[in-house]
């Protein structure tokens, strides 16, 4: 391995997924030099084996169950998917697992791409292996912004290498319907892929450790999710862990905590995230490889003045919305640094991801879907805030029943009764993703509730639900 090149930046970004292309964006909108790094596409686990693939597989599924609900049109969708269509149009938002595009986005804005793995060596340096093995120094004049994200994380199992299990990437970019499919996991890859492969296909095993699904929501949107897929055919068995599993002659063969031989053609494990930070130098600066570097609300590592963890990698919220909105909080901050000027680092100020902590937005695509915002009832009785549940049926609401027949749906607000402001915010139907935002927006703006009487939701739409908690906190 022979050094080629060494160039000095003002940025270095080790990461090329929405999250560095976002830093990327803000530093060169400053008028930073900037240099990104990257070991694979560019454009991330999002654009490739996460968020769109997925979505792509689960619209058609959506789409068909919301249409089984309306008469006129419940006939004509009765029919299997079209498993192949689906999975052509999946490759298609995944540009064929090809970046050109991508590529072409980062050239336009002035930053200079490094393919290859990218290292700490030391503070404000960088070293990249590129893919023929030489080896490039990058010195940044101002910070390094680490935006490598996660991998999925394993069970310590005997054999399963050669079992060769599906993780989130191999569920997202499969070629093929598997005819059995065992899912392990109970949280959002988990119910999404269930959904998705059941629909596609597949005869679906859930085996879940813990009481239910999406133990992070409220209960009751795991429990209305998966009512939902076991109405779909799938089997899920709560409860129970995988003690072992190994192939015989092509087949997956998985032993349950209760003795159970469960026999499928792939096994998808989704039991986690772990940090993409074990070979990535952090032992040169001080800090711990394979950690999760913990950051101020500007996304600077604690203890330094130059280090930047931003997105999955950080933990504090591994959503691609919240990476995205990270990165443009980091972009700021390193270019206020940078030009000496004095930051705004009080909670909503301009250099403080305060949303992080009170206000981030979830979607689960299933169907029915789930999405929250802000803290669940539980998390703000645990936090110490004196609150109030209110829950509502969306049967309350003229907009379900012309959303589709047999709509099955609640709605939950979590008020802070100190303040009267929302901490929380709860929907459980289809469609109601699009739903999540205005309580985002109630709970970023901390908006007190008298005031969102005032807000008159439009009729008659999904969003009536908003009046009928209102109601519900006004009449209890």
């Amino acid at each position: 391995m022979t050094e080629t090149e060494s160039n000095t930046y003002d940025v270095v970004v080790i990461g090329a997924g929405p999250v560095g292309e976002n830093i990327a964006d803000r530093t060169r909108a400053a008028g930073l030099t900037t240099a990104v790094v990257e070991s694979e596409l560019l454009g991330g686990e999002c654009s490739y084996w996460a968020c769109m693939p997925s979505k792509a597989l689960l619209r058609p599924v959506i789409a068909q169950a919301d249409a089984r609900r309306l008469p006129g049109l419940a006939q004509a969708a009765r029919g299997p998917l079209d498993t192949p269509a689906v999975l052509a149009r999946r490759d298609e938002y995944t540009s064929q697992w090809q970046d050109d595009g991508q590529a072409d986005w980062l050239a336009g804005t002035g930053a200079d791409l490094y393919r290859g793995h990218g290292r700490l060596a030391g503070p404000r340096t960088v070293t990249v292996t590129g893919p023929d093995g030489t080896l490039t120094t990058l010195t940044a004049r101002h910070a390094v912004a680490v935006a490598t994200g996660t991998r999925a994380q394993l069970p310590d199992l005997p054999g399963l290498a050669d079992v060769r299990p599906w993780t989130s990437r191999e569920a997202t970019s499969a070629k093929a319907a598997p005819g059995r499919l065992i899912v392990v996991g109970g949280g959002v890859v988990a119910a999404e892929m269930a959904t998705a492969w059941q629909a596609l296909g597949s005869r679906v095993t859930l085996l879940v450790r813990g009481k239910g699904l999406l133990n992070r929501m409220e209960p009751f949107a795991g429990e209305l999710v998966a009512e939902a897929l076991t109405e779909a055919g799938a089997d899920i068995r709560t409860g129970t862990s995988v003690e072992s599993v190994r192939r015989e002659n092509g087949t997956v063969v998985a032993v349950t905590s209760a003795g159970d031989r469960i026999e499928a053609d792939e096994i998808l494990f989704a039991t986690g995230r772990a940090p993409r930070t074990d070979d990535l130098g952090l032992e040169t600066v001080g800090l711990e490889p394979g950690s999760w570097p913990a950051t101020d609300d500007s996304l600077r590592v604690n203890g330094t003045d130059w280090l930047y963890a931003v997105g999955d990698v950080n933990h504090r919220a591994l959503l691609t919305h919240q990476g995205k909105y990270q990165a443009r909080i980091a972009g700021a901050a390193i270019a206020a640094r940078a030009a000496g000027d004095t930051l705004l680092e009080e909670p909503w100020g301009a250099h403080a991801a305060t949303a992080d902590h009170h206000a981030v937005p979830q979607v689960v695509f299933t169907d029915p879907e789930a999405a929250a915002v802000g803290l669940s009832l539980a998390e703000a009785e645990q936090a110490g805030h004196r609150v109030r549940a209110v829950d509502v049926e969306f049967s309350s609401v003229a907009g379900a029943g012309l959303y589709g027949d047999g709509y099955r749906g609640r709605a939950r607000m979590v008020v802070d009764l100190e303040d009267e402001i929302l901490r929380g915010v709860t929907f459980v139907g289809p469609g109601v993703g699009e739903l999540i935002h205005s309580a985002t927006i109630a709970i970023a703006g901390r908006v007190p509730v008298g005031r969102l009487w005032h807000a008159v939701p439009s009729y008659p739409t999904l969003s009536e639900v908003w009046l009928r908690l209102l109601e519900a906190y006004r009449d209890n």
